[in-house]
């Protein structure tokens, strides 16, 4: 059974493994080194969790968090997905157990509300343009808005 919580402060050392897997590249490539956390441009999608303007869910499948979904307001031009700063850029991850399985779509929506919930108006996000999870985003409202580094840059209306 699928159930979501809030992504809370002392969730913070699973928080980077979830940063971690969501840092996809295609196949065959595995995950990335784990030192990629220690990159400043990558730590900000995840250090300090629990400022007033995130916002995330833990997708719980039979009593196992199983990823989260997260949003977070980084101004100033940080973040491959910055559009302006009102606009959080979002983060996903599902541990490879529970992937392609039907859980990301629910949790994403359930963190687009959780954003809306709290005034939020937009969400972005980047995405590989070989990772199939792209048409997933679509299906929960994100639209393609361009290209940035490689990576398909995305924007979902949330107000």
């Amino acid at each position: 059974m699928l159930q979501f919580r809030p992504l809370l402060a002392s969730d913070q050392a699973t928080l980077w493994h979830w940063l971690h897997v969501a840092l996809w590249d295609p196949p065959p490539a595995k995950l990335r080194p784990v030192s990629v956390l220690d990159s400043a441009e990558v730590r900000i999608y995840a250090e300090s969790w629990g400022k007033s303007t995130d916002v995330g869910v833990v997708a719980v499948i039979n009593g196992v968090d199983a990823g989260a979904c997260w949003v977070r307001l980084i101004k100033g031009g940080d973040g491959l997905a910055y559009v302006d700063d009102q606009t959080p850029q979002l983060g996903i991850a599902l541990d490879a157990e529970y992937q392609r399985r039907g859980h990301g779509r629910p949790m994403m929506l359930a963190t687009l509300q959780a954003a809306r919930d709290v005034g939020y108006t937009q969400v972005s996000l980047t995405v590989h343009p070989q990772n199939p999870a792209a048409q997933m985003y679509e299906s929960c409202g994100f639209a393609r808005q361009g290209v940035r580094e490689g990576f398909i840059l995305m924007l979902a209306k949330i107000a």
